[in-house]
C-alpha cells in the first residue's frame, strides 16, 4: 500500500502505486485505498472518466495497476436527490393537462446526470409546470418516456400525469407511434433506401461510445431512405427506428462508412467523401459543431382521448443553413 495519508472523499485525490499494488484491478485498488466509498461507486466514476493514470484518462475499471504510476481520481460532489426548477426557455408545440410536446434545442441535456447536474430539460419542465404540478408516482417530476442525445434536436413528448406516463411508455416500447429523423451524412448510401441491422452495445475501448457487437448487445434495426444527395459526397436521409438503442442511427450509419456530419463520437477522421467537396464548403462541414441529426416527426395516440396527434418541425438554423449551403453550392442529384 502507498505511504500517502488517507485521501479525501471529495475533489481530486492522487495516489502513487507501489510494486505491492501492481497487478490489481483498478477499481479494487482505488476503493481499498480510499476506504470510504464503495467499489461499485469507484467503478462508476472510472467509467465516467474521473480517473487518470499519469495524466492519461482511464475508463476501464478492470485495467491493472502499474507500479510507480500516479493515479488521480476526481470525486464530484453528490447531486441533489431531486432536480430543482430552473427557468430555461424551450419551444412548446402542444400542451394539455396530461402531456407536453416540445421541440428540444440542440445542446440541451434531457435529464440530470453526472457532468450535467442541472440546466437540463427536466429542470426547465419543473419550472414551467410550477408548484401545482403533481408529477409522476410519488415525486414531483415529469415523465421522461424517451430521450434525445444532448446535441440532437427535435420533437419530444413528456408526460405530466401517471396515466400519460404509462400509456406513452408502452407506446414507445411497442413502437406504436410515428417517429422519424433527418440525418445529414457523408457519402451516398446504396441502395438509396433500405435497412441497417446490427446489435449495439458499449464500445469496450471507449465507454462513451456505442458499437456494433457480436456478443452481449441489443438487437437494433434502422430503416432509411435518401431524401436528397449531393454527387457522391453527402446525403440527407430520413431514418425510422424499429428499435430504440442508444446512439442507434449514429452507430448504424457510421458502421456503413456514412457517419453523420459533425458527429463528435463516430466521425474520427476526414471521410473520403470530403475530397470532392470545394474547400470552403468542406471547412463548414468538418467544423460543424454537433451531429447533424434532427427528430423532425413524432405521432402518437393521446393517452386519454385516443386521438391521433402528429407534430413536425424543421431542423434548427445551424443544420438548415448548412443544407441550404449545400444546395446552393453543389445543387442536388
Amino acid at each position: 500500500m502507498p505511504s500517502d495519508p488517507p485521501p479525501s472523499t471529495l475533489g481530486k485525490t492522487s495516489l502513487k502505486a507501489t510494486s505491492a499494488d501492481a497487478g490489481q484491478r483498478m477499481d479494487r485498488f482505488i476503493a481499498a485505498i480510499i476506504g470510504t466509498i464503495s467499489r461499485s461507486r469507484v467503478k462508476t466514476l472510472i467509467e465516467e472518466g474521473h480517473l487518470t493514470a499519469d495524466g492519461r484518462q482511464v475508463t476501464e475499471p478492470a485495467e491493472t495497476v502499474r507500479a510507480g504510476c500516479i493515479y488521480c481520481l476526481d470525486i464530484p460532489p453528490p447531486t441533489p436527490a431531486a432536480p430543482l426548477p430552473q427557468s430555461i426557455p424551450f419551444p412548446i408545440l402542444y400542451e394539455d393537462s396530461d402531456l407536453i410536446v416540445l421541440d428540444k434545442p440542440a445542446g440541451l441535456v434531457v435529464h440530470p446526470a453526472p457532468g450535467n447536474p442541472d440546466g437540463t430539460l427536466v429542470n426547465a419542465l419543473l419550472a414551467h409546470c410550477g408548484p401545482g404540478f403533481t408529477g409522476i408516482g410519488a415525486e414531483r417530476r415529469p415523465g421522461i418516456v424517451h430521450r434525445l442525445d444532448k446535441d440532437t434536436s427535435g420533437v419530444m413528448v413528456v408526460a405530466k400525469t401517471q396515466l400519460a406516463n404509462d400509456a406513452l411508455t408502452q407506446a414507445f416500447a411497442n413502437r406504436d407511434l410515428d417517429r422519424a429523423y433527418q440525418a445529414l451524412c457523408w457519402g451516398q448510401l446504396a441502395p438509396a433506401a433500405g435497412s441497417i441491422e446490427g446489435a449495439i452495445g458499449r464500445d469496450k475501448r471507449d465507454r462513451k461510445r456505442m458499437a456494433l457487437v457480436t456478443h452481449g448487445g441489443k438487437a437494433a434495426l434502422t430503416h432509411y431512405r435518401t431524401l436528397q444527395s449531393w454527387h457522391q459526397s453527402l446525403s440527407l436521409l430520413e431514418c425510422r427506428l424499429a428499435t430504440g438503442r442508444t446512439h442507434q442511427i449514429r452507430v448504424h450509419l457510421a458502421s456503413k462508412g456514412h457517419p453523420i456530419v459533425g458527429d463528435p463520437l463516430y466521425l474520427r477522421r476526414v471521410p473520403a467523401a470530403a475530397k470532392a467537396v470545394p474547400p470552403e464548403l468542406k471547412g463548414l462541414l468538418l467544423d460543424f459543431p454537433r451531429q447533424a441529426l434532427h427528430a423532425f416527426r413524432l405521432g402518437f395516440r393521446h393517452p386519454r382521448t385516443g386521438k391521433t396527434l402528429c407534430f413536425e418541425t424543421t431542423p434548427p438554423a445551424d443544420m438548415d443553413n448548412l443544407i441550404k449551403h449545400l444546395q446552393a453550392t453543389l445543387g442536388a442529384t
